[in-house]
């Protein structure tokens, strides 16, 4: 019996062993890809696919970021990311050449486009929300990451707002951001010999998942200078999935979505 209690034991040990290190392999994994996943936290949410749909089937995945590349466009439709309280650090990296994204099959738009086109190469992903490591800071140089954005404008009203994200990512410890542009309009500007489209607005979409209250929030910002609160740019998500044509949080339980993507609140959220 003895025998038999000890074998039992190693058994049961070996289980156990084999069970702690599949966890913490999934856990490294999460954190390596920066992805959140579902937690007691989260609850009301659980684990679900965070990634809007794509209108262009080309998904590119780097380690800190994803994207949906636009060939027609030659830049991302969007950049979609987690980021959490810990994230933003104030680290003073020596900022890299912008490189081609050597995962966009149909390669992305060369930097040159941008030379003496009078507009910037704007960030999708920010790379301040990227300063955590300096391989997550360079990898927001690729080129699939930036869109030609007026300097008025991205130096102005758009860096207002990627200032509160960050702001509200401390306050709110996580958040999962989602950044675009407007590329379903006609008559586009372009520039460069591979005539990168110059939109004609920007948005950004967020959702503080932590408890006690999950909420979003979302930004349809007209691609031109503005002095104007940040308040008066919020729109629905359901308005912005109609003029994207893309379902921002397609995973969510249904009563959820429906919730958050039709209000327009934003006194739940602090702008001071």
């Amino acid at each position: 019996m003895n025998k038999k209690r000890i074998i039992a034991a190693l058994i049961l040990g070996a289980v156990l062993v084999y069970k702690h290190y599949i966890d913490t392999k999934d856990n490294s994994s999460d954190k390596e890809n920066h992805i959140p996943k579902g937690t007691q936290e989260d609850s009301n949410i659980k684990s679900f696919d965070f990634l809007p749909t794509s209108t262009t089937k080309q998904i590119i995945k780097h380690r800190y970021y994803t994207l949906s590349y636009s060939e027609k466009h030659e830049q991302a439709e969007w950049v979609a990311y987690s980021l959490d309280k810990k994230d933003i650090v104030y680290t003073n990296f020596k900022r890299p050449f912008f490189i081609v994204d050597p995962k966009v099959k149909t390669k992305s738009a060369d930097w040159r486009n941008y030379k003496r086109s009078g507009y910037d190469r704007g960030h999708l992903c920010p790379a301040g929300d990227r300063k955590f490591s300096k391989e997550a800071f360079n990898e927001t140089f690729f080129t699939s990451n930036i869109s030609p954005q007026k300097h008025d404008f991205n130096a102005g009203i758009w860096n207002k707002l990627e200032q509160k994200v960050r702001y509200w990512a401390k306050k709110y410890t996580h958040l999962y951001v989602i950044t675009g542009s407007i590329l379903t309009d006609s008559n586009y500007k372009t520039i460069g010999k591979e005539k990168v489209t110059v939109p004609k607005a920007f948005y950004k979409v967020l959702l503080d998942y932590t408890q006690p209250e999950i909420k979003a929030i979302a930004f349809l910002l007209p691609h031109k200078e503005s002095n104007k609160p940040l308040y008066e740019f919020v729109v629905t998500i359901d308005e912005l999935e109609k003029i994207t044509n893309i379902n921002f949080f397609k995973d969510l339980p249904d009563a959820l979505e429906e919730q958050l993507e039709s209000s327009k609140d934003y006194k739940k959220w602090s702008f001071r």
